[in-house]
């Protein structure tokens, strides 16, 4: 699979909880400060030992070219977003298979689609937090849902939120390329 990243730290735990990494990691992050270091050095091995993982950059602000310029090397990609926070342009949507991870239950709350919705669940009180998987389209958390998880947040602080949310999403994304 091709990966469309920011939030490079998900795809470290992905990668060690699965056995597998992704054959690219596409960021548009213009600065690789507090990017986790095992990633990088797997990936750094990789490239130059084994299977390479093949690292790519974009714009902060990619056009529909950039993203062609960039996805075009891959024969059949399947990309996932984490992390990433930009409407993908319409003609990439319907070309490439995209997947993003959103940590809102969108299918339960479609109040919680967009930015942060984990504090968001916690500061309304929501008893109920989660993430789905759904294919990207060009709008925000609007794609068709795949898979769905939530988990009880009563009685948490947010960090305790945050956390759980993300033992949620490794949980999701086993699933997801379990099932491909």
């Amino acid at each position: 699979s091709d990966v469309c990243s920011s939030d490079l730290t998900e795809i470290a735990n992905l990668c060690q909880a699965l056995g597998r990494y992704p054959d690219a990691i596409i960021t548009n992050r213009q600065n690789m400060t507090g990017v986790n270091e095992d990633l990088i050095e797997i990936t750094a091995f990789r490239e130059h030992k084994l299977n390479r993982t093949i690292w790519r950059s974009l714009p902060a602000k990619p056009s529909a070219n950039e993203y062609h310029e960039v996805l075009s090397h891959f024969d059949n990609p399947i990309i996932t977003l984490h992390g990433y926070l930009r409407i993908i342009p319409k003609e990439i949507c319907s070309k490439y298979e995209i997947y993003n991870l959103h940590p809102g239950l969108i299918d339960k709350y479609p109040s919680l689609k967009g930015f942060n919705p984990q504090e968001r669940a916690f500061k309304e009180g929501y008893k109920f937090a989660g993430c789905v998987i759904h294919k990207v389209v060009p709008e925000v958390d609007a794609g068709e849902i795949l898979i769905s998880q939530g988990t009880s947040i009563e009685n948490m602080s947010l960090n305790e939120v945050y956390n759980s949310l993300r033992g949620v999403a490794l949980d999701l994304w086993k699933s997801f390329f379990t099932a491909i």
